[in-house]
Order: structure tokens, then sequence, then C-alpha cells
């Protein structure tokens, strides 16, 4: 089993930057796919960020796209996000999942497995 714990957010004003962090423990040898999601308050969750644990591979949401890079540390068993460019509609509670989910699905909570308990972001403008 995988246990997942995120730290790093806040509040900062819009335009500002943020770098999240998930950190895995546990079987981190069955790591696959880790995949960053948000859900601002009357939203559904939504799909921020993935990575494939053993390439490298990334892939973004639309709204990431540009402004988010997601990344990973093999020797502290950690996966980044950072932020730029943050505006209000960034706000919510972010999350961190595992889970071995095909590059097609990534975007698809309920495929994943492990999930941390998630950081807030508080983006004012």
């Amino acid at each position: 089993q995988v246990q997942l714990a995120e730290s790093g957010g806040g509040s900062v004003q819009a335009g500002g930057t943020l770098t999240l962090s998930c950190v895995a423990s546990g079987d981190v040898s069955k790591l696959r796919r880790v995949t960053w999601f948000r859900q601002a308050p009357g939203k559904e969750r939504e799909g921020v960020a993935t990575i494939w644990w053993l390439s490298g591979r990334t892939y973004y949401s639309n709204f990431a796209e540009g402004r988010f890079f997601i990344s990973q540390d093999h020797a502290e068993s950690t996966v980044s996000l950072q932020m730029n460019s943050l505006g209000p509609e960034d706000t919510g509670m972010y999350y961190c999942a595992a889970g071995g989910v095909y590059s097609t699905e990534w975007s698809q909570a309920g495929k994943y497995n492990a999930w941390g308990q998630g950081t807030q972001v508080t983006v004012s403008s």
C-alpha cells in the first residue's frame, strides 16, 4: 500500500506562485501514476496534472498547461506541482492521488486507489 501526504498550500495574491508537494510512503515501489486534482466550492473534482512515475511523462489540463509544472524526485518519493500566475479561479482544495491508471484516463478521479488528505489553496484578487 502507498500513503500520500500533501503540503505547501496557503494564501497568495493574484499573480503569485505556490509550490505543492506530495510525499509518498509505504511501498513506493508500487508507484505508477501520480496526479494532482483540485476541487473548488460547488464544483466537481478535476484533474490538474499527472506524471508517470517510471518515465516522468506528464500531461496537463487545459487550464494548467503553460502555467503549472509537475515534477518528481525519486530519492525523496515526492511529486511537486509548481503553480504560477495564480488567479482566484485556482482557489480550492488540492489533492494528490496515485494508482495504475492509463494515460487516457488520468483525469478520472474514480480510477485512483490512494489519496492524500488535501491542502487548501486560496488566491485573493
